[in-house]
């Protein structure tokens, strides 16, 4: 059984896994369903991390989300997405940005650290 921490980061792990997994499936935009689809990995990651795959999750980010990020590129070769304009709304996705960060930092330091 986990304990009382290891099954909150769990549950937290779990939670975001499958609200990510939906909005790769509900994002119109290409790129938002790429970078949703990332976060979808590292937090299966953390799940294999929680449940001493060590290995596993280490290849689920070398191989699926280096893939992930070849397929990034080669959508946005072929769309021919501006990005001067995707440039003038982000600075108002910035502190949301930020906070996501911070708390995608803070799992990586309790599954690693502890």
């Amino acid at each position: 059984m986990l304990s009382g921490l290891e099954a909150a980061f769990f549950y937290l792990f779990a939670f975001v896994a499958v609200a990510s997994a939906f909005m790769v499936i509900s994002s119109r935009n290409p790129v938002h369903s790429v970078l949703f689809l990332i976060l979808t990995f590292f937090n299966a990651a953390g799940l294999f991390m929680l449940t001493g795959a060590e290995f596993l999750a280490m290849i689920l980010l070398v191989v699926y989300v280096g893939a992930v990020m070849v397929l990034f590129l080669f959508v946005v070769m072929m769309l021919d997405v501006d990005f001067a304009e995707m440039k003038e709304g982000a600075l108002q996705y910035a502190p949301i940005g930020a906070m996501v960060g911070l708390i995608l930092a803070a799992e990586l330091i309790v599954v690693l650290g502890g």
